[in-house]
């Protein structure tokens, strides 16, 4: 007995969800607002046919929905890039029927921009590394505003003693020279790095626990330049190296490759693309600093860059392209069990 397919298309709303499900000739079927609950869209659409291919845009509580319907009531859905889907449309007009409408038809002539689905243990992940991150980028903040505050006051720093190291805090705690309002803020901007400080080793610590037999970071710590740091970010980041076909595929998804800027006679590029994980570029970036500073094949790299002229910023990223289309290959010729993890 052949199946009855329906193409369905989900906008997605804080509370609800746009539902538009299309017959295979393209024959609107319904288009109506449905809450967002999975159960409910899948007795709405059940009695339009018995196989669902579908697709929901990628955004803040689309996965979690998208591994419902897939996973309890047997849909084959997709997330879609947003961007992409944006550029399709051919009217300049905006609404939540035409939205869910037109994700329905590209998942039924097959021009849909699919977005990988992450599984919900590298979701989970994600959230605690990049909380971390959220913390580091705080710290970072509240440094700057001490710095502001001591440069404002023309307080002068200590010779010799490192900034941020326990010599230089100690002679914060009682420097002279500052008025009371400005003891009391940087007072206050010290308590507060403490709190940062505890909370970044806390969460670590639990990022160790539920990474204690992940075998992917297990094998990305074993390389040179590479610390739980970079590791965490590559394995909550990137999930899974074997969705990617090249290694020049998982450097644009890193946003590590230029951009296509030619047109006729010109042939150039515009910097990197602005686009993917900021995280996860940021991280690579620095790792390719590291590899540049202590690994010879990458020296020479770096060395031989510098020499062609190029400023240390493109230096930088260019090894990080180098060393993650390096790290493809390690990989996809290394242990199955890196490969499919997650």
């Amino acid at each position: 007995m052949s199946k009855v397919t329906v193409f369905v298309g989900l906008d997605y709303h804080k509370g609800k969800v746009q539902v538009c499900a299309l017959d295979q000739s393209g024959k609107v079927l319904i288009n109506r607002p449905c809450a967002d609950d999975a159960a409910e869209l899948a007795r709405l659409v059940a009695g339009f046919g018995d196989h669902v291919r579908g697709a929901i845009e990628a955004c803040t509580g689309s996965a979690d929905l998208a591994d419902e319907l897939i996973e309890r009531h047997g849909w084959d859905l997709d997330l879609a890039h947003p961007g992409y889907v944006a550029r399709m449309k051919q009217s300049p007009d905006k609404s939540d029927y035409s939205d869910a409408r037109m994700l329905a038809d590209l998942v039924r002539v097959g021009y849909l921009p699919r977005v990988w689905l992450a599984p919900e243990d590298v979701r989970q992940l994600r959230v605690t590394v990049r909380l971390r991150q959220q913390l580091i980028n705080q710290r970072r903040a509240t440094k700057l505003r001490i710095t502001a505050l001591l440069r404002d006051a023309r307080v002068a720093e200590p010779t010799g003693a490192r900034r941020w190291g326990p010599g230089w805090l100690g002679w914060l705690r009682i420097a002279e020279g500052l008025g009371p309002e400005t003891r009391f803020a940087v007072d206050y901007h010290l308590a507060d790095l403490e709190r940062l400080d505890r909370e970044i080793v806390a969460i670590e610590a639990r990022l160790v626990k539920i990474t204690a037999e992940d075998p992917v970071v297990d094998r990305l710590v074993k390389m040179r330049g590479v610390g739980m740091v970079t590791a965490w970010a590559l394995r909550a980041e990137i999930g899974r190296f074997d969705r990617f076909r090249t290694g020049k595929q998982l450097a644009r998804y890193c946003g590590l490759t230029p951009r296509n800027a030619s047109s006729g006679q010109r042939q150039a590029d515009a910097g990197l693309i602005k686009a993917g994980s900021a995280l996860l570029r940021a991280t690579l970036i620095e790792a390719a600093h590291r590899l540049i500073r202590f690994d010879p094949r990458w020296a020479a790299l770096g060395a031989k860059l510098r020499g062609a002229g190029k400023p240390g910023s493109v230096v930088a990223a260019a090894v990080a392209n180098r060393w993650i289309r390096w790290l493809f290959h390690q990989v996809e010729g290394g242990s199955p069990t890196l490969r499919a993890a997650g």
